[in-house]
């Protein structure tokens, strides 16, 4: 089952996508799901990021082929980053590339949507915590990443956490999805899930043991080998087997100078 956020007359709502239509959720798929009467053409809605979170967490390195490329050994426990709820960007929304940096990369990622509050949840209990999983784009400036020694900077500015198109609730094996990305329509990563260091059940019952998890946040489980720079001009696609396909362009920050955006 998909699930959506969109925007119709200025107004959030919530809805089932069935093949090229939406319909409509009573409530916020959080609770129970309850359909309502009115269909709509998904091509006539704005898809929004498909969940609102209190936070977005990340994992560095969590693909064995990634940490290769990187000269990177493989981690004994997942490294967590967080990014700001304002890098929030949606399906077909622009990736904005700041003036600050010098390098803009894509990473192509499985992320996971959390369906109900949680904390220190076992690992074998994971898959009742979980509401389903989108396909995410953890943008970082690289240069600054280097630079700075730490991540906030490099993976923390408006648009840099990019996810959709939907939540897919049942996409399959996630130990045996394949991730993709491409640029420009030319591939660019191809890796599938087998190459993850901790599995998404891993990463559920690590970050509640740190922090208490609430609907709708997410965690990016990681991107494989083959991350590379985009220049504004560029189109971007994430895709994620049994999910389907994010696709954004990148634009140059404007001469003005950043602007605050409005995160729906």
């Amino acid at each position: 089952m998909r699930l959506v956020r969109f925007l119709v007359d200025d107004r959030i709502r919530y809805g089932i996508v069935e093949g090229d239509e939406v319909r409509e959720l009573l409530r916020p798929f959080f609770e129970r799901l309850v359909p309502m009467g009115a269909v709509r053409p998904l091509g006539e809605v704005r898809l929004l990021a498909p969940t609102r979170p209190s936070k977005m967490l990340c994992v560095g390195l969590n693909y064995r082929d990634h940490a290769e490329e990187m000269g990177k050994p493989i981690a004994d426990e997942p490294v967590l980053f967080m990014k700001p709820t304002t890098a929030l960007a949606a399906h077909r929304e622009p990736i904005v590339y700041p003036k600050m940096a010098g390098r803009v990369d894509y990473e192509a990622e499985l992320a996971v949507v959390i369906g109900r509050r949680c904390r220190s949840v076992a690992v074998e209990e994971a898959d009742d915590f979980i509401l389903g999983y989108t396909c995410f784009n953890d943008v970082t400036a690289r240069d600054l990443q280097s630079k700075d020694g730490q991540w906030t900077r490099a993976k923390g500015f408006d648009t840099f956490g990019v996810m959709g198109p939907w939540i897919e609730t049942d996409p399959g094996d996630t130990s045996r999805l394949t991730v993709t990305s491409r640029l420009n329509g030319d591939l660019r990563q191809q890796s599938t899930t087998g190459q993850l260091i901790f599995s998404c059940r891993d990463l559920v019952a690590w970050a509640s043991r740190i922090m208490t998890l609430e609907a709708g946040d997410v965690i990016a489980t990681g991107t494989p080998a083959g991350i590379g720079p985009m220049e504004p001009g560029d189109q971007v696609e994430v895709e994620v087997e049994g999910i389907g396909t994010l696709t954004n362009p990148v634009v140059a920050e404007s001469d003005e100078g950043a602007e605050a955006v409005t995160v729906l």
